[in-house]
């Protein structure tokens, strides 16, 4: 409900601020005192239409802000979570602010969040409804009529059923749709298909394949350069042509040369002592070298046996790898993804192949849906119309009372075309008034003045309040052109209203203000040569003269004093 209304430089408001309670607020006051400036001020909160002339003379500014208190289960919040509003306490109320410049420029606000005026009038809509004389927002809104008829008669599993069936008959239509698709996508190329089918199966590429071939090459790689280096050592130790000879021939060769140096046992020696030992040290150096160079030969062969690559392999591997790339290139995908997309073409493929077959269990599928939504949707609908009977008697009983004993009040059942059919149903419902016998029913908005319409509004809320998401309600001047009995019957029907939401309604009926639980007297006053409007709430004893005003005019008299404590004695009582 409404719980706070703030209201700055609004045409003759200076500044008000209003607190607001649960039940029947009534506002009163005399004519041109200001109280359309209030249900203006609460409409640009709500996001009704802004203009330069509402702000006060001598400000740049005007603004309003609205604040309510709501469950936390209310379909505000799922607009809001839509948008990305959010509140930082869930506890928190939810504020609607307005700022409109001179210029007739416009701001708007929820919580404190910059929104449009759109979503601004949206979020109103959710959780105020505003009947007057010129315009209606709610219950005039065909759009609306729909839910309200099922929430007055209409358990809540068939809509559900109807929703769910809806829902899966649409999933059947989308698959069908898609097969279709692929189908003649697929036949369009069905060539490339099935010679890319064919290649990808000669190559049937692996998963995980690539970093396998990759890890393969750099480890033959490796070992092809490990061979190539030990190849090269050992062709150190080998001539490399008929002219050259082999370092172990050639230090064999120089230690024969030296060894001649020596004489033998039997000879006499040539050499001095010296000479001879020198000549003994290099001859066995030269043998100790030879034994090293056999012995590094002998190593060297071990390990080119060790380390011999295999070149066929190593090429074997390159293809390998080089073709999954080239064909990964060719269909831009990842070597990675070749198996998952040689999946999905073959998937395709069998879609042709076998697509009639499919289409078939499809098209099977599809009836089936659409019949068991028909059946949910058709027990809906007899369900609606039994409804709607109930609906029309409940307000039709209501007429009366508010002076509308020759209205009818009609709830149409309008067949959609197949075409339209939706999660709510096979048809569109909407509330028509034939105000004067003889006239044909029509919209709400369009047939009846506007006090006929208010007060056929009131009629409707009286049966659907209990069923609506709407915190609170507005009526200006629901009892236009009635008195006596009549704007009584208004005043306890606004009053039983308000037992289940918030009423706040702009009256100059004494019956209608009296029924209120809480009442403002809207003024003006005169005050530095301005002139202000205020909004005063009225304990009982200025309560009775505000009545006995409304009932005798300025000039009070006693009279008029009693009556007022006569209809104040019926609303205490």
């Amino acid at each position: 409900m409404l719980t706070h209304l703030s209201i700055r430089d609004v045409v003759l408001i200076e500044k008000l601020d209003l607190g607001l309670a649960p039940g029947l607020t009534v506002l009163t006051g005399e004519t041109g005192a200001g109280k359309s400036i209030l249900l203006d001020s609460l409409g640009l909160a709500l996001g009704e239409r802004a203009s330069g002339g509402l702000v006060r003379s001598g400000a740049t500014q005007a603004s309003v802000s609205a604040i309510f208190e709501v469950a936390a289960d209310h379909p505000v919040f799922a607009l809001l979570d839509e948008h990305g509003i959010a509140r930082e306490d869930p506890t928190d109320p939810v504020v609607l602010r307005r700022i409109v410049t001179s210029d007739a420029r416009s701001r708007a606000y929820i919580c404190d969040q910059p929104v449009g005026v759109g979503l601004l009038r949206r979020a109103g809509a959710r959780l105020v409804e505003i009947q007057g004389q010129h315009e209606q927002m709610g219950l005039a809104d065909q759009s609306t009529h729909l839910d309200l008829l099922d929430a007055f008669g209409i358990a809540p599993s068939l809509r559900e059923k109807t929703a769910r069936t809806f829902r899966q008959w649409a999933a059947a239509r989308s698959a069908l749709k898609a097969a279709r698709n692929d189908m003649e996508a697929a036949a369009r190329e069905e060539e490339w298909l099935r010679q890319t089918v064919d290649d990808l199966e000669r190559l049937a590429p692996q998963e995980g394949e690539e970093d396998a071939l990759a890890a393969t090459r750099v480890s033959l790689q490796r070992d092809e350069r490990r061979g190539e280096a030990v190849a090269a050592a050992l062709s150190e130790l080998t001539p490399r042509d008929r002219r050259s000879s082999a370092p172990a021939a050639a230090l064999r060769s120089a230690s024969r040369a030296l060894a001649r140096l020596l004489p033998a046992p039997t000879e006499t020696e040539t050499l001095s002592d010296s000479h001879q030992t020198q000549a003994q040290d290099a001859l066995d150096a030269l043998g100790k070298a030879e034994e090293a160079l056999a012995e590094a030969e002998m190593l060297l062969s071990r390990l080119a046996a060790d380390t011999e690559g295999d070149p066929r392999l190593l090429e074997e591997t390159e293809e390998r790898l080089f073709a999954l790339r080239a064909e990964a290139r060719k269909h831009n995908v990842s070597v990675a993804e070749l198996p998952g997309f040689l999946a999905e073409l073959k998937r395709r493929l069998a879609a042709l192949d076998s697509g009639n077959a499919e289409l078939a269990r499809l098209e099977t599928a599809l009836t089936e849906a659409r019949l068991a939504y028909e059946d949910a949707a058709r027990t809906l609908s007899a369900a609606r119309k039994k409804a709607a009977e109930k609906l029309e008697k409940a307000v039709s009983a209501e007429l009366r009372p508010v002076k509308l004993e020759r209205a009818r009040f009609i709830v149409s059942l309008l067949p959609l075309e197949p075409d339209h059919w939706n999660s709510q149903g096979m048809e569109q419902a909407s509330f028509l008034i034939a105000a004067n016998p003889g006239q044909s029913p029509g919209p709400l908005a369009k047939v009846a003045s506007g006090g006929e319409l208010s007060r056929l509004m009131l009629a409707l809320k009286v049966v659907l309040a209990e069923r609506s998401d709407v915190g609170t309600l507005v009526f200006d001047e629901v009892d236009s052109g009635v008195g006596g009995a009549t704007a009584s019957s208004i005043g306890d029907r606004l009053h039983k209203v308000a037992q289940d939401v918030q009423v706040l309604v702009v009256t100059h009926s004494p019956q209608v203000a009296a029924r209120g639980d809480h009442h403002l007297r809207i003024a003006k006053r005169v005050r530095n040569d301005r002139t202000e409007t205020l909004a005063e709430p009225l304990p009982h004893d200025a309560r009775r003269e505000e009545i006995a005003r409304m009932l005798a005019g300025d000039i009070i008299t006693d009279a008029a004093r009693g009556a007022a404590d006569s209809l104040l004695g019926h609303q205490i009582s």
